[in-house]
């Protein structure tokens, strides 16, 4: 039988993820000109590890084609804040309600080259769950370990040139066939830093 989403946040290695995550409020990216966006990065137990759901997007949406994105979007005007842009993202790409996700904490926003400024929320759903993904949105449901995640071996380096002709080094995650890289990359990492004494205090956290 599957468990809830309140019965898995009182779970001990989730409860020691919404420790580190409590009190701590997104810190926004503090430039009007962005489009506000937010995503929801989901955290479960799979197989004795935790897992986060990614999905592949396909050719045909409009921002991200092709690319391993979390859940999420732009924040649409009937929206009461970010935190329902998420949820009704994620209810949209992958067939999750709202009323199945028990939210655990935030983190800082993330900019965008596509001029999106995007706020992450971390929240945990029951498992087994059965996804509902968008045909036209998402091409593949990844869901990858974090131990993986953390997996020296997975992780990559890329160099962006910049308009000025300098070079930047971004982080990337290799999973499989796919790269994941961009804001996706960024805020994953964010997340595997704040959460790392978790990782260390619970044995579930590690491979």
């Amino acid at each position: 039988m599957a468990t809830t989403g309140v019965q898995q946040l009182n779970d001990l290695g989730l409860e020691q993820v919404r420790l580190a995550l409590a009190g701590k409020t997104s810190r926004p990216v503090g430039d009007p000109g962005l489009r506000a966006a937010a995503v929801l990065l989901l955290v479960y137990r799979k197989d004795g590890h935790y897992c986060v759901l990614l999905n592949k997007r396909t050719q045909e949406v409009e921002f991200n084609k092709g690319d391993i994105c979390l859940p999420g979007g732009a924040r649409d005007a009937e929206d009461a804040d970010l935190q329902a842009t998420a949820l009704r993202e994620t209810f949209e790409e992958m067939g999750i309600r709202p009323e199945d996700v028990a939210l655990l904490g935030e983190l800082d926003e993330t900019p965008t080259r596509a001029g999106f400024a995007i706020r992450p929320y971390v929240g945990t759903i029951p498992y087994p769950y059965q996804f509902r993904p968008s045909g036209p949105e998402v091409a593949e449901v990844l869901e990858v370990p974090l131990p993986s995640l953390r997996d020296p071996r997975n992780i990559r380096e890329e160099l962006h040139l910049l308009p000025d002709g300098t070079q930047s080094r971004a982080r990337a995650y290799g999973h499989g066939r796919h790269l994941i890289y961009g804001a996706t990359a960024r805020i994953l990492h964010q997340f595997l830093q704040i959460t790392e004494p978790a990782a260390l205090l619970q044995g579930s956290f590690t491979p």
